[in-house]
């Protein structure tokens, strides 16, 4: 399983390469998955807005698995998530597997 993630991690690396001329590393997928989820673009986000919009990738992307579920917007039209039950404790190489099989999944539901 950690190689056919491996394979579409790099396939998926390349795609949005391609398209922004820049290979992502994880923190730009999360980024650019938190700036969907907004959908609102700026021409720069403060380090506070960078981090919810982290935030907003990585609660979209574990909905997947349902572990948390969208609450709704706030009046600046930030999404909120509530937690509906806990991830599984694994380590820091696990919990990166498991963020990139999740954006892996994202974006094939594109």
């Amino acid at each position: 399983m950690t190689e056919d993630i491996t394979l579409r991690w790099k396939e998926l690396e390349e795609k949005i390469a391609g398209e922004y001329g820049k290979k992502p590393d994880l923190n730009a997928f999360l980024l650019l998955i938190g700036i969907r989820e907004l959908g609102k673009v700026k021409e720069k986000f403060t380090k506070e807005e960078k981090v919810a919009l982290m935030h907003i990738a990585v609660c979209k992307l574990l909905s997947q698995s349902g572990y948390y579920e969208l609450e709704g917007t706030d009046q600046d039209g930030w999404p909120h998530w509530k937690l509906v039950k806990n991830p599984p404790f694994i380590n820091i190489f696990e919990q990166e597997l498991y963020l990139r099989q999740h954006i892996i999944e994202y974006f094939d539901a594109m």
